[in-house]
């Protein structure tokens, strides 16, 4: 029995708009999840693989595989709030043109309300949702995403306290009208709205990803980001990982990069240095807070990893393919005729035949993808073979290294450290990665502060504020901030660092500096490491190679520091002073004047 008088009120709100033929209560158990994954392979919606124990492959319409950042909104009473990286509607006419599309919209469909928690329930960071869908898809994925059902009622209580959550695919069924295989809406009536001031999330005409599994980046970060600020912490788009040195000393990283910089795969990194171990504590999203010693601490509020197929393979994530063995679901890969799931990059070899993520038969000969270039994954973090047994500690893990980066083929080193927590946020704020195929244009440069741009919920000068002021709280005690650049190429187009595995050599230098093991070199951008002080054994780099990758080209850093003021000139009066305090500093440090 449900006895919370506020969500009671509002799931019969819901329904009196919805209008559904149905009201399940979603309860979180394993015969749950099943039974709707039952249904789904009797409608055709999923395909049972015969290669993988309990794992399903989705194909959704080819209008919605992706988020929408063009239909992603963030409405806040007065449009400054939201800022000018975020798109704005003003509540009520958001709400009057939502409100019309939903009245009615699950006519036919079952109404599925779906209690969950982002963080363990026994945390005291822990935040509660309920999203209520008519999508049995995406209640099985937050099933792997979260922790849900009668256990977050209980713990949830009698409260009023908790995101409400609203979804539909915006597809009604008339009595007697067949469904298709994956309902949505065109893109152009696809809402993901966000009333940061209210705690609530709607979202309608996607069945797709975080357009649909509303606490993932709706919830996590956006709203998140919001109340992190109100409340004096952060929610963060990064990965955890703890890093195990020879002697056993524990050194916690948190690592924000831009999509297809290698985030998965650096939360999942095996060392190739000996005696260097690593667990993996989260993949994409950290919520930190300072604890009662002082210093940041951070815990990943979800219980799987949604990640991107294409480009996962034993070379590059050996981790995550064997995570992947079974109680997985896919979505948008290709089907092998054995009854496996394929995608670009998974195998050296292309097989023979396939069948496409849209249904048709594929060859090699074929002219088009096989696998969707954002197909996912949906598997509980539970099965990574690297967890670290902290990845559920209610009250976190201590922060020593906060980690920046992107993807640049040229002007950005291999790594450098910032020359303190303010000259970090500088650098955070400037975060840039050359865009690749999911984000438009390849190879254009997008500043991506923090790699939280499509997902900060309030004006992103604020945003940048709360970072310092974090900083000034945390005084000496606050984390390290470096920056990294595994894309570095040579002038023939030659990747100049092997990356993967190899990495950790950059992290266990990043160690040394905590530890104050190994002195840095003063240079115009930041600290860096001579070549002597990195370990490279049983590495074959040529010296030209790794001098290049050291270099600081200061003619193009020049040229960066233009783009960089055209960047700050877009958050206007709101924007921090000490950060123009910085740019300024770095133009003297390259001689400019």
């Amino acid at each position: 029995m449900v006895h919370n008088r506020y969500l009671l009120q509002w799931v019969q709100e819901v329904a009196e708009l919805r209008q559904p033929e149905n009201i399940y209560w979603c309860n979180g158990s394993k015969e749950e999840y099943h039974a709707l994954m039952r249904q789904m392979v009797e409608k055709g919606t999923a395909i049972p693989l015969k290669k993988r124990p309990n794992s399903f492959l989705f194909r959704s319409h080819p209008s919605d595989v992706a988020r929408v950042e063009d239909r992603t909104f963030m409405s806040t009473v007065s449009r400054d709030d939201a800022g000018p990286t975020n798109n704005w509607i003003a509540p009520n006419e958001l709400k009057s043109t939502m409100v019309n599309l939903y009245r009615g919209c699950m006519r036919g469909r079952t109404m599925y309300v779906l209690p969950f928690s982002m963080g363990p329930l026994n945390s005291p960071f822990a935040r509660f949702g309920v999203e209520i869908t008519d999508s049995p898809y995406v209640v099985c994925n937050v099933h792997i995403m979260t922790r849900v059902g009668n256990k977050v009622l209980n713990a949830l209580g009698s409260s009023e306290n908790f995101v409400r959550c609203l979804h539909s695919v915006g597809v009604p069924l008339s009595p007697g009208q067949k469904d298709t295989a994956w309902p949505c809406r065109p893109v152009e009536q696809k809402y993901i709205s966000h009333f940061p001031e209210e705690n609530l999330i709607w979202s309608y005409g996607s069945g797709y990803g975080g357009n649909a599994l509303l606490g993932k980046k709706c919830f996590a970060l956006r709203i998140a980001s919001f109340m992190a600020r109100k409340e004096g912490w952060m929610a963060e788009h990064m990965l955890l990982l703890r890093l195990i040195s020879p002697e056993g000393r524990c050194y916690h990283l948190a690592a924000a990069f831009p999509s297809a910089c290698g985030k998965t795969n650096l939360a999942m990194i095996q060392p190739t240095i000996p005696g260097w171990k690593a667990e993996c504590l989260g993949d994409d999203i950290a919520w930190m807070h300072i604890g009662p010693d002082g210093r940041l601490y951070a815990l990943n509020p979800e219980t799987g990893f949604f990640g991107v197929a294409p480009g996962t393979s034993w070379k590059t994530n050996p981790v995550m393919m064997q995570t992947l063995w079974g109680n997985t679901i896919f979505t948008n890969c290709a089907l092998t005729d054995d009854g496996d799931v394929w995608w670009e990059e998974m195998t050296p070899e292309l097989p023979e035949h396939l069948i496409d993520w849209q249904g048709q038969d594929w060859t090699p000969a074929s002219s088009r993808k096989a696998a969707h270039p954002n197909a996912r994954f949906t598997v509980s973090i539970t099965q990574c073979p690297a967890l670290s047994p902290d990845w559920d500690n209610p009250e976190g893990v201590p922060i020593d290294i906060i980690i920046l980066g992107g993807r640049r083929t040229t002007t950005i080193p291999l790594v450098f450290e910032a020359y303190s927590f303010e000259h970090g946020v500088f650098l955070g704020v400037t975060q840039s990665s050359e865009t690749t195929a999911t984000l438009g244009q390849v190879g254009n440069l997008r500043r991506d502060p923090f790699a939280m741009l499509p997902f900060c919920g309030y004006h992103m000068g604020d945003y940048f504020a709360h970072w310092l002021n974090m900083g000034t709280r945390l005084g000496n005690k606050a984390p390290r901030i470096f920056y990294v650049n595994w894309f570095r190429k040579s002038p023939d187009g030659r990747w100049l660092w092997p990356g993967y595995g190899e990495n950790s050599r950059i992290l266990k230098w990043m160690c040394e500096r905590v530890e104050n093991k190994v002195e840095a070199i003063a240079t115009p951008i930041g600290l860096m490491t001579s070549l002597e002080d990195l370990d490279l054994r049983g590495l074959d780099i040529p010296s030209q190679d790794l001098r290049e990758l050291l270099r600081v080209d200061e003619s193009a850093w020049r040229t960066e520091v233009k783009d960089i003021e055209r960047h700050f000139a877009q958050f206007g009066d709101r924007f921090p002073e000490e950060l123009r305090k910085q740019l300024k500093e770095l133009r003297e440090r390259l001689g400019m004047h």
